[in-house]
């Protein structure tokens, strides 16, 4: 079933994915995991850039960092991970960027706040 099908929407083609130094062949499971995490319906419109790269010097450690750096709706969603190898930081963004997005498209739930301040504010009086 397509995105066509199912009414889903492809939030991700604003985002962009990133890798610098030697990332080759993990570009699309990045590209599927950040989907995967960005790709919800009820999500305001999502911007951005997500990099992946590994460490040129040989003593770092953890070699493998991942950033992203993207908007949801208005609110900004930064994710950092540093990992040992090279699917690592995929999976950590994807966890993370989940994480992150469904607190910022929750934020302005109103559903926990009461209209009026509590009795001992000077609020009504029951």
């Amino acid at each position: 079933m397509t995105a066509e099908h199912n009414g889903a929407r492809e939030t991700t083609a604003a985002v962009r994915v990133r890798a610098g130094g030697e990332v080759d062949g993990f570009l699309a499971y990045l590209r599927e995991k950040v989907a995967a995490a960005l790709d919800r319906p009820g999500l305001p419109p999502v911007s951005g850039e997500v990099r992946v790269q590994r460490a040129s010097a040989h003593h770092v450690e953890p070699p493998w960092s991942g950033r992203s750096d993207i908007r949801v709706g208005t609110e900004p969603v930064v994710v950092q991970v540093h990992e040992a190898s090279a699917r690592e930081p995929a999976d950590g963004l994807h966890d993370r960027l989940r994480s992150a997005t469904e607190r910022v498209a929750h934020r302005g739930d109103t559903t926990r706040r009461t209209a009026a301040p509590p009795p001992w504010r000077g609020g009504p009086q029951k």
